[in-house]
C-alpha cells in the first residue's frame, strides 16, 4: 500500500508541530507537572487546546457545515501524532479519536449543533467511555427507554478526559436493543476524579438513570466507533514512541564512556535499533488501519494488529529508554520522565497486546 502524504496531510501534520512545538515546551510542561504534584490537579493547557482550535485542528476531520476542515481520519492521525510526540497536555485524543466521530457518525442535526460545532471551536470537551469494572467481562451499564426518553444506569472507569469533558459517549446495553451507543452530558454524572501516575484528567462516571441521547443499536455502531477509538490511540503511540527514539538517538551520542560515545557500543546500538524497528513497525500498521477506516474498508484485523504493535513498542521502547539514559531517565526535570508515563497509560487504554492479538485469531478463525 501506497503511504504517502499527499500535500493537506502534510500541510496539517507540518501545522500542528509547529503550534504545539512552540506552545508545548519542557517548561511549560515542567511548570503544570510541579503544579499538579503541589495540589493535585490534572494539568491542562487551555491556551494550547484554543490555539488548535483557532488553527482549524480539532475539527480537521468534522464536515465543514459542522465548522470543519472537511478532511479525513489520516488528518486527525497525524495532529493526534504530534500531540503525542511533544506529551501536550491537551484532550486531543479524547476528542478528536474517541468523541466526535461516534457524534458525527451517528448523531442527528440537533445533536451534531449542540456538540461538534462547539468541539471543533475548542469550546467543549468530548470523550467515550469503554470501560467497566465488570469480572465477568458482560455489559453493566444498562439503557432503559421511557416512552421517548432514555436513561442510563451503570458504573465506567478510566474515562479518559473524563474529570473536564462536557459529554460522553458511552457504551451500554438494552433488554430491548442489545448494545447501545449513548451520549450522556457529564453533568448528569457523579464525575469521580482519578489520581494517576500520568497526572491525566481521568474520571470515573457513575450513571443512576440519568439522561442520555441515544445515538445507534447494534454491534455494528460499537465496533465502528470503537476501531477508530483504537487506531487514532495508535496514532497517539506512534508520537510518543517516535519522541522516546529520538531522545535515545541524541542521548547515545553525546553520553560518553571510555572517551567513547555510547552509541558505537555494539549492545546500545542493537537496543536502539531494536526500538527504531518497533516504531517502524508501528508506523506501518497504524497507517494501515487508519488507511482502510479512511476507505471504508474492513479493518478489524488490520486495526488490533496496529494495536498489539503500540502495546508492544510502547513497553519495549520505554525501557530501554530508561535503560540507555540510567540515572537521567528516572529525573523527573528530563523530558522522557513523562513519555514513560504516557507509554504505560497507553499501553493497556482499550485493551493491551494480549487481548487484540486475541481479536485477530478471532478474526482469522472466523475466515477460516
Amino acid at each position: 500500500m501506497d503511504f504517502s502524504q499527499s500535500e493537506e496531510q502534510t500541510a496539517t501534520k507540518e501545522l500542528a508541530a509547529k503550534i504545539l512545538g512552540d506552545q508545548s515546551t519542557h517548561e511549560s510542561l515542567r511548570a503544570m507537572e510541579k503544579q499538579a504534584l503541589t495540589d493535585g490537579s490534572a494539568p491542562v493547557d487551555r491556551a494550547l487546546w484554543k490555539a488548535l482550535a483557532d488553527s482549524g485542528l480539532i475539527g480537521i476531520g468534522s464536515a465543514e457545515a459542522n465548522g470543519g476542515a472537511g478532511l479525513g481520519l489520516m488528518e486527525v492521525a497525524n495532529v493526534i501524532t504530534e500531540v503525542g510526540r511533544t506529551a501536550a497536555r491537551v484532550p486531543a485524543w479524547p476528542t478528536m479519536g474517541l468523541g466526535l466521530p461516534a457524534i458525527e457518525r451517528f448523531g442527528t442535526a440537533e445533536v451534531i449543533a449542540k456538540w461538534v460545532v462547539p468541539a471543533v471551536a475548542g469550546d467543549a470537551v468530548l470523550t467515550a467511555a469503554w470501560h467497566e469494572d465488570s469480572a465477568t467481562g458482560q455489559m453493566t451499564t444498562r439503557f432503559e427507554s421511557i416512552g421517548d426518553a432514555w436513561t442510563i444506569t451503570g458504573r465506567q472507569i478510566c474515562v479518559p478526559a473524563g474529570a473536564i469533558a462536557d459529554a460522553v459517549v458511552v457504551v451500554g446495553y438494552s433488554a430491548d436493543d442489545g448494545p447501545v451507543l449513548g451520549l450522556v452530558e457529564t453533568a448528569a454524572a457523579t464525575v469521580i476524579p482519578l489520581h494517576t501516575t500520568n497526572s491525566s484528567p481521568d474520571a470515573e462516571l457513575v450513571f443512576d438513570h440519568a439522561p442520555v441521547t441515544l445515538l445507534a443499536t447494534g454491534q455494528a455502531a460499537i465496533d465502528w466507533a470503537y476501531e477508530r477509538a483504537v487506531a487514532t490511540q495508535c496514532a497517539l503511540a506512534l508520537g510518543v514512541c517516535e519522541a522516546m527514539l529520538a531522545l535515545i538517538a541524541s542521548y547515545t551520542i553525546e553520553r560518553k564512556q571510555f572517551d567513547t560515545q555510547i552509541a558505537r557500543f555494539q549492545a546500545v546500538g542493537h537496543r536502539a535499533a531494536d526500538c527504531y524497528i518497533d516504531t517502524e513497525g508501528l508506523r506501518l500498521t497504524m497507517l494501515q488501519a487508519v488507511s482502510r477506516l479512511s476507505d471504508g474498508l474492513p479493518a478489524t484485523a488490520e486495526v488490533s494488529v496496529a494495536k498489539f504493535w503500540a502495546a508492544n513498542a510502547l513497553h519495549r521502547i520505554a525501557l530501554a529508554a530508561a535503560h540507555l539514559h540510567g540515572g537521567v531517565g528516572v529525573d523527573r526535570d528530563y523530558p522522557l520522565g513523562r513519555l514513560f508515563l504516557a507509554a504505560k497509560e497507553i499501553e493497556l487504554q482499550l485493551g493491551g497486546a494480549t487481548q487484540h492479538l486475541m481479536r485477530v485469531g478471532d478474526v482469522i478463525a472466523a475466515e477460516a
